[in-house]
């Protein structure tokens, strides 16, 4: 009797583990789509930045410590932006401001959470790497199957649709 019971469970385990496998892996997101929400990432923390020197700009000759501590501070202030979106809004929810504009989500590839810790990884080490491979890291999203990018593999993660 127990030994039904015991087969039963590592059977559905095995089951709930494969679907969710088939889950992940089958809907990954299109590269196109992963371009546009990395770039509305971008165009946010750019226009902070162009914000603060626009300001500088504005606060003219005659003041230019003011207009250096402007545009010091929307320097401080973009990265800020870019650790709450990239580092800890991502870890927590899966999302950052781009891929939830594009309805995209970020989760480990056995379809656990992302966790801060490994979207700290991702965004922090997994980016920089793929830019040093001259974009390289980015455009092996578009040619492997699963849409992996290198900063994927690095944080064995995959982005998929959040239908």
């Amino acid at each position: 009797m127990t030994a039904r019971v015991e087969e039963a469970a590592v059977t559905r385990t095995q089951a709930t583990t494969r679907g969710l496998k088939q889950l992940v892996e089958g809907r990954p997101a299109p590269f196109a789509l992963r371009c546009g929400a990395v770039l509305i990432d971008y165009i946010v923390l750019v226009g902070i930045v162009a914000f603060s020197t626009l300001i500088a700009r504005m606060l003219g000759g005659g003041a230019r410590t003011a207009a250096s501590s402007a545009e010091t501070v929307g320097i401080l202030i973009a990265v800020a932006v870019a650790v709450i979106n990239l580092g800890v809004l991502a870890g927590f929810t899966g999302r950052t401001v781009g891929k939830w504009t594009t309805g995209l989500r970020v989760q480990r590839k056995n379809g656990a959470e992302l966790g801060v810790g490994r979207a700290f990884l991702r965004h922090f080490v997994g980016y920089p790497l793929s830019f040093l491979t001259l974009g390289f890291g980015f455009l092996l999203a578009a040619l492997s199957t699963r849409g992996r990018a290198l900063h994927d593999f690095i944080a064995d993660t995959i982005v998929v649709r959040d239908v």
